[in-house]
C-alpha cells in the first residue's frame, strides 16, 4: 500500500459530511471533503490521497462550469489521472434495480455501495479491499 493517507470525500450532503467524519474520526482514518469540482482535481494532484468515496448524486458540483454528476466525475478523474491509480467507491440511494455492471463500466469506478448505509462492517470491508489493492 502507498504511503498515502487520507481518504477524500465527494458529498454535497451536510448530514452524510458529518457522518462521515465521525465514522472516519473513529477509525483513525484522516478525511478531506470536497464538492467543487476544482478543488477535488487540485487535491488530488497535490495531496495524498489514497481513496475517494464519492457520491452518484451530486447536486452543486461543476466540472469546467458544468454540473456533473458522481458517474462522470469519476470517469472523468479515472481517465484523466490514471498514472495515479487511486481507487474509487461510489456511493448511491438509487434502487438496486438502478445499479448495474454498466455504472461501474461508465464511471470506471472500483466498487458501488447502496444508500442509506447501514452495514458499516461491509463499508470498511470495502475500503480495507480497496486500499489493499493500491
Amino acid at each position: 500500500m502507498s504511503d498515502k493517507k487520507r481518504i477524500l470525500i465527494i458529498e454535497d450532503d451536510s448530514l452524510l459530511q458529518e457522518f462521515y467524519k465521525v465514522l472516519f474520526r473513529k477509525l483513525g482514518r484522516e478525511i478531506i471533503i470536497l464538492e467543487d469540482a476544482n478543488m477535488i482535481i487540485s487535491e488530488i494532484i497535490n495531496g495524498d490521497v489514497c481513496l475517494i468515496i464519492m457520491d452518484i448524486n451530486l447536486k452543486n458540483t461543476y466540472l469546467r462550469e458544468k454540473r456533473t454528476d458522481g458517474i462522470k466525475l469519476s470517469h472523468y478523474i479515472k481517465v484523466k489521472y490514471s498514472n495515479l491509480k487511486i481507487p474509487i467507491l461510489l456511493i448511491t440511494a438509487y434502487s438496486s434495480n438502478y445499479i448495474s455492471n454498466n455504472i461501474l463500466n461508465e464511471s470506471l469506478a472500483d466498487d458501488i455501495l447502496l444508500k442509506p448505509i447501514v452495514d458499516f462492517d461491509l463499508l470498511i470491508d470495502k475500503i480495507n479491499k480497496l486500499l489493499e489493492k493500491r
